[in-house]
């Protein structure tokens, strides 16, 4: 049996009900052999492909006896480094949070606007040596944009993701960028590299986003054809959700794959975390 998992996501306009009936949809051509290339086109991107897409390979790799990574023709995985997340806070909540995790080496934190510059001089006084990445979940207007970017720079942010609405896109053209700027809600699939090459200088990868890891292959392969970093990230999900994106960020500068760490209970063969570090997962678990 393969095993796959998504994370249907509302802002995207999804809902768990939806989905599942997406995916029960299709289980007598599943049970016939639907294929992964033939799954592209009857499915959209999304939650519901991404679950089927990642069961398929992963019950090829039963059937077959070999890896994933091989049958995707991937270097062998190992370890990886994710950021984890300081959740959004007042700074003083989030200086707090960041003391306690001032060891990991890299820290992802949620801003909003007002108050960020204090919120990530909080966090740098409680981590002076971690490395630091913002998400600004769409939440500036260029106004802040521009206030608040050099003063990030001067703390030692490496990057910010997604600082505008996807509807302001476009004004990211006449914006000085002093740090990367990374896409995530402005790109979820490989046809969307082309028109975010040159605006942003990442792209955040997820497979809930792409719709599995067929496209997810696709997605990494533009993007690097284009000269656009990749950062794989993932949903709030558990270590099978993460399992495939594991392969996908072996060369990545920077990875959000903290999810399990959240979760007051995993699945069993749950991906091993030593710290911030994440091992390749088990075959017990996927691929």
């Amino acid at each position: 049996m393969g095993r796959g998992e998504c994370v249907p996501y509302a802002r995207y306009g999804e809902t768990v009900q939806e989905v599942v009936a997406q995916i029960q949809g299709l289980a007598g051509e599943v049970e016939a052999g639907l294929g992964r290339e033939e799954l592209q086109t009857r499915l959209p991107p999304g939650a519901a492909r991404n679950a089927v897409d990642c069961a398929l390979w992963d019950l090829e790799a039963k059937i077959r006896h070999t890896p994933v990574w091989q049958l995707a023709n991937l270097p062998e995985p190992t370890a990886v480094v994710s950021a984890f997340t300081i959740s959004l806070d007042t700074p003083r909540g989030m200086e707090s949070a960041a003391r306690k995790e001032a060891a990991r080496p890299l820290l992802k934190l949620k801003l909003t606007g007002t108050g960020d510059v204090q919120r990530v001089e909080a966090v740098r006084r409680a981590a002076p040596s971690a490395r630091l990445i913002v998400d600004a979940n769409e939440a500036w207007s260029t106004t802040t944009f521009t206030e608040v970017v050099p003063a990030l720079a001067e703390l030692g942010v490496e990057m910010i993701e997604q600082p505008l609405p996807v509807r302001d896109d476009k004004r990211l053209d006449q914006l000085d960028r002093p740090l990367p700027i990374c896409a995530d809600e402005s790109c979820h699939t490989s046809s969307d590299i082309a028109s975010v090459a040159g605006r942003y200088d990442i792209v955040n990868l997820k497979l809930d986003k792409t719709g599995g890891f067929t496209e997810a292959l696709r997605f990494k392969e533009a993007a690097q054809r284009a000269g656009v970093g990749v950062m794989v990230g993932c949903m709030m999900c558990t270590s099978l959700g993460l399992a495939p994106a594991i392969l996908l960020a072996q060369d990545t500068r920077y990875n959000d794959l903290d999810a399990p760490l959240w979760l007051r209970r995993d699945r069993e063969h749950a991906l091993a975390f030593d710290g911030s570090t994440v091992l390749p997962p088990h075959a017990d678990l996927w691929g």
